[in-house]
């Protein structure tokens, strides 16, 4: 992906911010509203994006990323709410042979396995449906509800009731309590017949089987529900009693013979050969299968293996879906405009000729950079190939008349919004205005990270709004937000503002008087100062007023503050030099100051789960035998405890297997507890 990883990092935590803001909307209108705007490929497009960031800059990733995130809230359904016992997770996706092939050998690594260990692994198409979890209890339906979030969902018991898929009594000897967990869906010749009689009826015209299950399902009268011809397939399972099987496979067969559907398609492989190649059958059979499907479904068969992959954020680690491929369309680029961000970065943004793509009109997409204009040898007028898939979204992946004689498009050498000189740092691709602090584009867009969902989340406090009080000359830096309340009488009465809005809004604002330490720090936008790198910086330093002064004292040249900030588990030197740089610019420590003057966040603590090692900072080092150092981390992590790629001062207990070398030395040196991978086995035991 030619320019992806040329992004600076604050572009790159601009655009995740974004992304959480687009997937979240698209997350509202496709599962709590049925009435999705974009198509499932675009849907997957824009989470494949965000996670080939977080990748990128795994420091960067927000509390509200979608990647911790599934399904939707239900606080506003009219139906009543379900508590999953057992949360209901989403999978990650796979979009090439590869990724397949790279999440087999991720389930190998994470296990210890040998290279050519045998991972038998089930192989199943993926429903484009609505989830639905069914709770048995001594064999009878006692209870359905939808994902919704995950963790709560909503209930359609009676709605459940009217579909003939789903049995109210479980057939055989089943176990005391078992959620059956699959998707309820549209069969494609219902969903046709179904909009034939809404037209007829002058009724909603629904635009595909899902929303169309999803709208049947999810009624308030049953009796809509029972009208409408929605079935029911069974992928898993929640909450049980008793797993009836040792496997993948053979849970699904005793759910298949308790009188529940499963898919006729569901197969177990023995290799990746195998998996792909079930992959490409399905494929073929797509267009002739009664139902729409996106993809296929691989979960390692072995459920002890299972447990012990177990989960990240939103996804396990022992199931992932291969997605078809995306859809291409041709069109013409008529315009290159240019975008300038907050850290002054100029973005070439092409408008095309709207064209349809994976069902969504698409008019415009990112050309991300002045070389990859270059690359695509792009000018206006010529005719492109769009792509909307799982690399980027939109991406222009071809120029089909490069060739045509044109003159070359001239990427600009002044900023558009201040006419200062714009370059490209010396081993940068990013071409960034000059003009700083003076650029009205970088100032905005600086106003508007700071309030954004991730840093501060000023409710009332938007886009608009920022724009209209900073050409008033009102906002000039953050602190000045905190000073908007003196100006009451001047906003009362503008266009759009009453007392009751203007009211709302400074009370948001106050509201923030004692902010998150970590969000603030984030809201600054300072270079390589991601969310999940901010709350790093503050677990270890507790208050702002620390942190400025290692990193000054870094700056200086104080090896132990350097190595105290480069210590903490994904900080580097960039981070390190990006703070020491901040820090010592007089602007940045005037604006600094100055907001520290309008608000006092307090110290930055952060709750442990009790065990002997909750709070304290522990490094694996040497062969570890019984787990991959992947899992170990988990364990630590799930113990309240930091896992650390180094031995510091800060360290707290190392654990050593065979074969520890300078790590195990240091540690001797500074005096650190030490144990064996045994020790540490008892220690997670002992934690339960």
């Amino acid at each position: 992906m030619s320019g992806f990883f040329d992004l600076s990092e604050a572009d790159a935590a601009n655009e995740l911010m974004r992304l959480a803001k687009q997937i979240a909307y698209h997350n509202k209108r496709y599962h709590a509203e049925d009435a999705p705007e974009i198509s499932d490929a675009d849907y997957d497009a824009l989470v494949r994006r965000n996670a080939e960031l977080e990748a990128a800059y795994p420091h960067l990733i927000r509390p509200d990323s979608p990647s911790r995130q599934v399904g939707h809230e239900v606080a506003a359904s009219p139906l009543a709410k379900v508590t999953h016992d057992v949360r209901m997770m989403s999978l990650d996706n796979a979009f090439a042979d590869e990724d397949v092939a790279d999440f087999v050998a991720r389930v190998r690594r994470f296990l210890a396995l040998p290279e050519d260990a045998p991972v038998a692994m089930t192989a199943e198409d993926k429903i484009d449906g609505l989830s639905c979890s069914l709770r048995y209890e001594k064999g009878k339906l006692v209870r359905a509800a939808t994902r919704g979030d995950g963790q709560v969902g909503e209930d359609v018991t009676p709605n459940v009731a009217t579909i003939a898929d789903i049995p109210q009594v479980l057939r055989g000897d089943v176990p005391e309590v078992f959620e059956i967990r699959g998707e309820v869906y549209m069969a494609k010749a219902d969903f046709v017949a179904l909009n034939a009689v809404q037209e007829e009826r002058g009724d909603k015209i629904f635009a595909n089987p899902r929303n169309a299950a999803a709208g049947s399902l999810r009624q308030k009268d049953p009796a809509v529900t029972a009208a409408r011809p929605l079935r029911f397939l069974a992928h898993g399972w929640g909450a049980a009693s008793a797993v009836p099987g040792e496997t993948q496979s053979a849970v699904m067969a005793a759910i298949a013979s308790g009188g529940v559907p499963v898919s006729p398609l569901l197969v177990r492989c023995e290799s990746v050969e195998q998996m792909l190649g079930h992959y490409r059958s399905i494929e073929r059979q797509r267009a002739d299968l009664p139902y729409d499907i996106d993809g296929v479904v691989y979960k390692v068969d072995r459920l002890d293996w299972q447990e012990r992959l177990g989960f990240v954020a939103k996804a396990p680690r022992w199931g992932i879906a291969h997605k078809f491929p995306a859809e291409r369309a041709e069109t013409t680029l008529e315009a290159i405009d240019i975008q300038v961000g907050r850290t002054g970065k100029l973005t070439p943004v092409g408008r095309l000729s709207p064209v349809t793509v994976g069902g969504v009109v698409v008019a415009n997409v990112t050309l991300h950079n002045r070389d990859e204009i270059a690359r695509l040898g792009l000018r206006v007028g010529d005719r492109v190939v769009l792509q909307r898939a799982g690399d980027v979204i939109p991406q222009v992946v071809e120029n089909l008349t490069r060739d045509v004689p044109r003159a070359a498009y001239a990427f600009p050498d002044h900023c558009p919004e201040c006419a200062s000189e714009a370059v490209a740092e010396e081993g940068e691709v990013d071409v960034r205005c000059t003009g700083g602090l003076i650029c009205p584009a970088q100032r905005v867009e600086r106003l508007k990270h700071f309030v954004s969902r991730g840093a501060l989340d000023i409710e009332g406090l938007g886009e608009k709004t920022i724009i209209e009080f900073f050409g008033l000359g009102w906002l000039e830096s953050p602190a000045d937000i905190f000073r908007l309340r003196q100006r009451r009488s001047e906003i009362v009465g503008r266009e759009g503002w009453q007392d009751k809005s203007v009211d709302n809004l400074l009370a948001a604002i106050e509201a923030k008087r004692t902010p998150d330490a970590a969000r603030l720090l984030f809201g600054l936008g300072i270079r390589h100062v991601g969310a999940v790198t901010a709350r790093d910086l503050l677990k270890r330093f507790t208050t702002l007023e620390a942190l400025r002064s290692v990193a000054e004292a870094a700056r200086g040249g104080d090896a132990e503050a350097l190595a105290e900030l480069t210590g903490i588990d994904g900080i580097g030197p960039a981070v390190a030099e990006a703070l020491g740089d901040f820090f010592h610019e007089p602007h940045n420590v005037a604006v600094w100051e100055d907001l520290l003057g309008e608000v006092s966040p307090p110290p930055y603590v952060v709750e442990t789960k009790d065990s002997a090692v909750a709070g304290k900072t522990v490094v694996f080092t040497g062969a570890l035998e019984t787990m991959s150092r992947d899992e170990a981390k988990a364990q630590a992590e799930r113990l309240g405890a930091k896992a650390a790629g180094s031995v510091s001062a800060k360290t707290d207990l190392v654990v050593a297997g065979p074969g520890a070398g300078s790590k195990l030395k240091k540690a001797q040196e500074l005096g650190i507890a030490v144990i064996d991978e045994a020790a540490w086995a008892e220690i997670v035991r002992a934690a339960g």
